[in-house]
């Protein structure tokens, strides 16, 4: 998928989304963050698309998907009519001038995505939906992340940082949602 195809793809599906959680309840108040972190992120795609910054683009845009999808899938967000899935195709190739920072930020965000799974801890009792929710959570992203992986080796680093964006845009709205502690590297979370 192009770039500029994932940007118009994203803020569709933004503008088809609302907030399904009854108003002035706690999970209205994630939901509200969950759609904020969303808009902000598709913001920062946007504006690093712009300014010629493909790389930054494609990873704002993913992270951004990955809350979104996470809201959507926890029944705090709905959308009126589903446009598509950002992973439908292979990502769009970047010009060599891009390579360097393309394999630099992949390798980091494939670090940081590892990282930040092995620093969270679910918070709920095992017998719970919560429990069960948050294993899921892990789950998206863990597969996401041997996605990556396996683009990484077989040379496909614009797939392999949509895969790590993405997964690590789940697990930071799992966070501020409450499903995990945070045991080391707060730093890697939004809240």
């Amino acid at each position: 998928m192009k770039i500029a195809d994932c940007q118009i793809l994203f803020t569709t599906t933004l503008s088809m989304t609302r907030i399904v959680a009854p108003e002035r309840t706690p999970l209205n108040k994630i939901a509200a963050s969950v759609l904020e972190m969303a808009r902000a992120y598709e913001s920062d795609g946007i504006t690093f698309f712009v300014s010629r910054d493909p790389v930054n683009a494609l990873a704002g845009f993913y992270y951004g998907l990955g809350w979104l999808h996470f809201g959507l899938s926890y029944g705090l967000l709905s959308i009126t009519h589903p446009k598509g899935c950002p992973f439908s195709g292979p990502q769009e190739k970047l010009q060599p001038q891009f390579m360097a920072k393309l394999e630099e930020k992949t390798n980091r965000y494939a670090h940081l995505l590892d990282t930040a799974r092995s620093s969270v801890r679910c918070v709920s009792d095992p017998a719970t939906t919560s429990h069960d929710f948050a294993e899921r959570i892990l789950a998206v992203a863990a597969v996401y992340a041997r996605h990556g992986d396996y683009c990484r080796k077989s040379g496909e680093l614009e797939d392999a940082l949509a895969s790590f964006s993405y997964g690590h845009g789940w697990l930071d709205a799992g966070v501020t949602a409450g499903f995990f502690r945070i045991v080391a590297e707060r730093d890697l979370f939004t809240i």
